[in-house]
C-alpha cells in the first residue's frame, strides 16, 4: 500500500463522544507562525486525564492506580495558530483489560472536521510498582460512556 493510500482523512465533530476546550498558547507557536508538532500531544493529554478527573477516574495527588501512555501517534490535517481555541474531542476505541485505547481529534473554532487526530494508549498501572492492573468494573462502566 502506498503511503498515499494509507493516509487517515479528518474526521468530524460527530465521530467523537466527549469534548474539552482549550485555549492555544503564545508559547505553544514555533519559529513557522503554528502551534508546534509537540503541542498536539500535550493537548491529547491534557484532554484525556481532564476527563479522567471529571469522571472521578484520577485524583492526581491521591489515586493509588494511574494510567500511564505506552503510546502516541498523530496525523496532521491543519495548522492551529495562536490565538486560538481547540476543542479535543475523545472517543474509546478498545478497551482492554488493563489497556484503553483513545482516538482524540483536535479542531480549531467552528471547524467540523479535524486539524489533527491521533491515537492514544493508557494502561492502568500500580502507582508505587508501575506493575499493570486490571480495569475494574466501576471504572469500566465510566469508560464504555466514550465508546464508538
Amino acid at each position: 500500500m502506498s503511503p498515499q493510500t494509507s493516509r487517515p482523512a479528518p474526521l468530524r465533530r460527530t465521530d467523537f463522544k466527549a469534548f474539552l476546550t482549550i485555549p492555544t498558547r503564545w508559547m505553544d507557536v514555533d519559529i513557522y507562525g503554528h502551534v508546534n508538532n509537540v503541542q498536539y500531544l500535550s493537548f491529547f493529554d491534557t484532554a484525556v486525564n481532564s476527563w479522567y478527573v471529571e469522571n472521578g477516574l484520577l485524583d492526581p495527588v491521591k489515586s493509588s492506580e494511574i494510567f500511564v501512555v505506552v503510546e502516541t501517534g498523530c496525523h496532521y490535517f491543519a495548522e492551529i495558530t495562536f490565538p486560538d481555541t481547540v476543542t479535543a474531542g475523545l472517543r474509546i476505541e478498545r478497551l482492554g483489560s488493563s489497556s484503553v485505547v483513545f482516538r482524540v481529534g483536535l479542531f480549531t473554532g467552528e471547524a467540523l472536521e479535524t486539524a489533527a487526530h491521533g491515537r492514544f494508549v493508557h494502561v492502568l498501572v500500580d502507582r508505587p510498582t508501575r506493575r499493570p492492573l486490571p480495569i475494574s468494573e466501576q471504572k469500566r462502566e465510566v469508560l464504555e460512556s466514550l465508546t464508538a
